[in-house]
């Protein structure tokens, strides 16, 4: 462990209950758990660690061959989780299965000696990590909380949001260690590595696309700045290059999305759709970033905003000028940018009749020429590799020339920093598509990556083709003529060139991909003809060498992919030894491939996908290490990995398109990662803690908040001031809703929960009351998917009060829509129609409208007052059946005739406000048969409805004959 880690650990276990710590990214978070995991002795009692990723726990329990946690399943039986909580081991468990076995008192709280949560910027004082942290600081005093983030620009959303992180969790202590602090600095520039910053300089078109991107990027913000409902400071174009700038945007408007226009929504998604297209201009090449810019075109279409700006037509140009461009027959390049219409109008004609001429149109006087369109255009394939592939090959070339010359100059001395140098050099990329391309690249060279890349966006556009044409069906007589036939007459204005060229544009490409798909086909049915002469043995002379040829072919095929399946099993069983080996046996192809490919030979290759957040620098060991996509986090990777091996001669290449929103982004990510501490810093300065937040005087069952004033004096007024003695509060909750935040407030109410699982509703009030709990996107989707309608039922089939809670959140809108949307009719899309309709059918259904978590809880203290407490027995068998397959407890068969009551309802002059009451006063339909008129107008409430029923249950028969 590096001195600053030392520090950090030190500074947890001097705080007896526990502390909130921060740390830059990329500084070694796992190492420090593993640490205090290893310090841990089971005598202390058992520690549990919440809220980790899988990418998390396989760090950890890397860094620990020995003593590695492992993790508590919810399907294990209770005994079984019984004695691992007794064990006095560390565990990993989810939140979800530590509140219910908490709350079931599966958990001996006096063996737990702490909780480590992982992730705390996700934390909030609602969530589950907080109900767990305040039911053990009630059972046990004694227990410490640990919580770790790397996030720290994520502790700076909302108010104060480190303040009420610590509150909910009830520790006193913040530890922030930025990368300027001071343990930390001198630790990772004591010994830091040879470091080489190479600018690559962008190519023109790639120049070209970036300024059209950011002035496409400029215009949306100014749009969106005039909707007055966002905070302009943060609408800038250096925070857009982030992914978090969509959550700022986000966060600002979700209290009012619901009710902002289509088109400040779709300026939202504008924004990601212009940031990730900054993001792969650098990250891929030329051809997949045109496949990205024709999907965006066909999926946003019209919808989008960006692409009517004026800046969205130079992206897709030089977009397609870094693949191809079309010349005619000739080879002269059209030439389609002079401004005057009528020239326009006689090149074009010019341009017609020399395609005629060179297609050998009858009465034109020219032969038809292979390969030729009967347009007289083609593409000319430009192909443009990234700038970046060229150096790479350089920097890899520069790194074994400099190994062999060192070779040569120390042959007879040990290096003592060399004896654990694997000899690998270690190419880290963004993701791991960008990782399987470079290899290829390396293998065959950029023509024929680019090559196949070309190919396959050919195929796509035949096979584009053959689905219109398949499910093209139109007739052969004209319906009419121009728009009415669909075809749009082209006038003589300055759009028909454009339209004309856009159609020549679209016959080149099918007529490329045409010939690309017959071209795979022949070799498609040589290989097959081939092959099944080998199978007869009957191959002779050329055929002979054909076979072998194939055989060979064959042997690189399958070389090659071992080389791509070794990128997705290298880390299944993670050894040094295995993974020199692959890396030799890529290195050997790469080589062999070289030579005809007469490259200058490279060093081994290993390529690093750095979304897979693995930790692999400590396994691979590298001395020399390309950085391909720079990235802040990785950076601080590499510092500490030299840091804890200060003998290891490390260089490392960062490679940088100059002049580039790239180069920005980085630069902007350190700018406010620092800003971040530095505000983290002032809130510890400024930040008032209260005595009891250790957790030392929370009460287990009685609600946190302070008696009013004005209640205190009324209890005063009974019994000389007695105190009543109160009816503890029970609440059925379905165990999956604990993934919500309910249970934790209702919880902070004073109410008992008991996690159960139920089959119909998700929360029992009383044996009456069934609660069917909607959040918002849950209450579309459910309408959607028709999961409501069955839910809705069963509650009304085994309760007599089911309600349907409808939720909103605290900081958002209390509407669906805005006012102006709801129409007068009934709309299959409007969700107001759908809930009219749903209470239509099911009239004894109540809707319950809850503005936040908080107004649930006081509306179900309301519906529970004069409630007899619900059974937990009853509750788990309702609509479960017996073995017999007779249901328990059927509300529905031993209240009331359902049958009877939807009859009821159909009759003529019974409506939804009468029935009820025509129930109440008759025991049957035989008994409301014989009820007189003047009797059922008072029940009906009218003697037109009564007497439309009278005539209906009078009326006669026809006699059949």
């Amino acid at each position: 462990m590096l001195p600053f880690q030392q520090h950090i650990v030190s500074e947890l276990l001097e705080e007896p209950t526990g502390g909130l710590v921060v740390l830059s990214s990329g500084l070694p978070l796992h190492k420090i758990i593993s640490s205090l995991l290893l310090l841990h002795s089971p005598s202390q009692g058992t520690l549990l660690i919440l809220s980790a990723t899988d990418t998390q726990k396989a760090s950890i329990s890397l860094s620990l061959p020995d003593a590695a946690p492992t993790e508590i399943a919810g399907d294990s039986p209770s005994h079984h989780r019984l004695a691992l909580y007794s064990s006095g081991q560390a565990f990993f468990i989810t939140p979800r299965i530590l509140i219910v076995d908490l709350l079931t008192s599966k958990i001996p709280t006096s063996r737990i000696a702490g909780i480590v949560i992982l992730n705390a910027h996700k934390l909030s004082e609602t969530c589950t990590e907080a109900f767990i942290v305040r039911l053990l600081r009630s059972y046990n005093r004694d227990a410490y909380v640990r919580a770790f983030t790397d996030r720290p620009h994520a502790m700076l959303s909302g108010f104060a949001k480190a303040e009420r992180i610590m509150k909910c969790l009830f520790i006193r202590k913040l530890h922030l260690w930025p990368r300027f602090q001071v343990y930390v600095s001198q630790d990772l520039e004591k010994h830091p590595p040879d470091v080489i910053d190479v600018r690559v300089p962008l190519s023109s078109h790639m120049r070209g696309i970036q300024k059209a991107v950011i002035e496409a990027m400029d215009a949306c913000l100014k749009e969106l700045r005039k909707t007055n409902k966002v905070d302009v400071e943060d609408l800038t174009v250096e925070n857009g290059l982030f992914k978090s700038f969509d959550e700022i945007v986000y966060r600002q408007l979700d209290p009012i999305w619901h009710t902002i226009g289509r088109r400040t929504k779709q300026l939202v998604s504008d924004l990601r759709t212009l940031r990730k297209l900054l993001d792969y201009l650098v990250r891929y090449d030329a051809v997949t970033y045109l496949k990205y810019l024709d999907t965006l075109r066909v999926s946003e279409g019209v919808r989008s905003v960006w692409i009517f700006a004026d800046s969205s037509n130079k992206i897709f140009e030089f977009a397609k000028k870094r693949v191809y461009q079309l010349v005619l027959s000739d080879g002269r390049k059209m030439n389609v940018e002079a401004k005057n219409p009528a020239n326009k109008r006689r090149r074009l004609k010019d341009s017609k009749k020399k395609a005629k001429e060179d297609a050998g149109v009858p009465g034109s006087g020219g032969e038809a020429k292979a390969g030729v369109l009967t347009t007289g255009v083609i593409l000319d394939e430009i192909l443009e590799e990234p700038p970046k592939w060229k150096v790479l090959r350089e920097v890899l070339e520069e790194v074994q020339e400099e190994r062999q010359r060192q070779i040569l100059e120390e042959q007879d001395v040990l290096m003592v920093e060399d004896i654990d140098d694997s000899g690998i050099v270690l190419v880290a990329c963004k993701d791991e598509r960008s990782c399987m391309q470079l290899e290829d690249f390396l293998v065959k060279g950029s023509q024929k990556v680019m090559r196949a890349e070309w190919e396959k966006y050919l195929l796509g556009k035949t096979d584009l083709k053959a689905l219109k044409t398949r499910n093209k069906k139109k007739s052969q007589e004209p319906k009419g003529f121009g728009i009415l036939n669909g075809v749009t007459p082209v006038g003589p204005s300055e759009n028909a060139e454009a339209a004309i060229i856009s159609k020549l544009e679209h016959d080149a490409l099918i007529a490329a991909a045409s010939k690309i798909s017959s071209l795979a086909e022949e070799n498609c049915v040589e290989g097959d003809s081939v092959s099944n002469t080998n199978k007869r043995g009957q191959g002779r002379g050329r055929g002979r060498a054909n076979g072998q040829s194939q055989k060979g072919k064959d042997e690189v095929t399958k070389s090659k992919i071992m080389m791509e399946s070794s990128d997705n099993d290298k880390f299944e069983n993670l050894r040094p030894n295995d993974e020199v080996k692959i890396c030799e046996n890529n290195s050997k192809d790469v080589s062999d491939n070289l030579e005809t490919l007469q490259f200058k030979p490279i060093p081994p290759v290993q390529f690093y996908a750095m979304d897979s957040d693995r930790r692999i620098l400590d396994v691979m060991k590298p001395s020399t290490i390309v950085v391909y996509h720079p990235d802040m986090s990785f950076v601080r990777e590499i510092e500490v990995y030299k840091a804890e091996n200060p003998l290891k001669k490390l260089k490392v290449y960062f490679l940088f398109y100059e002049d580039s929103t790239e180069v920005q982004k980085f630069e902007a990510s350190i700018r406010r990662e620092n800003g971040a501490f530095e505000s983290l810093i002032r809130q510890k300065s400024l930040m008032m803690i209260p005595v009891d937040q250790d957790g030392r005087s929370i009460r287990l069952t009685a609600s946190n908040e302070p008696q009013s004033l004005i209640s205190q004096n009324l209890v005063t007024r009974k019994a000389g001031g007695r105190k009543l003695i109160e009816k503890e509060m029970q609440v059925i909750v379905d165990v999956r809703e604990f993934m919500s935040s309910l249970p934790n407030v209702l919880h902070q109410k004073g109410m008992r929960i008991i996690p159960v699982t139920l089959e119909v509703g998700d929360y029992v009030l009383s044996p009456l009351i069934c609660v069917e709990r909607k959040s918002i996107s849950d209450l579309f989707s459910s309408f959607a998917s028709g999961r409501l309608y069955n839910q809705v039922e069963t509650m009304s089939r085994y309760y007599r009060i089911p309600v349907l809670l409808i939720e909103f959140s605290q900081d958002k809108s209390f509407s669906f829509q805005s006012a102006s949307e709801i129409g007068d009719d009934v709309s299959p899309t409007s969700i107001i129609s759908k809930l009219s309709l749903l209470v239509m059918h099911f009239p004894r259904l109540r809707l319950v409208w809850s503005r936040s978590l908080h107004a649930t809880a006081d509306i179900f203290a309301s519906l529970k007052a004069n409630q007899d407490e619900p059974d937990e027995s009853k509750a788990m068998r309702v609509g479960v059946p017996t073995e017999d397959g007779v249901v328990e407890d059927d509300v529905r068969a031993e209240n009331y005739n359902t049958t009877a009551v939807e009859l009821l309802r159909r009759l003529p002059g019974v409506t939804d406000s009468n029935y009820r009451a025509i129930m109440d006063g008759c025991n049957s339909l035989a008994e409301l048969a014989l009820v007189p008129v003047e009797k059922l107008a008072e029940l009906m409430g009218g003697q037109k409805a009564a007497r439309t029923l009278r005539d209906f249950l009078d009326a006669k028969c026809p006699t059949m004959l």
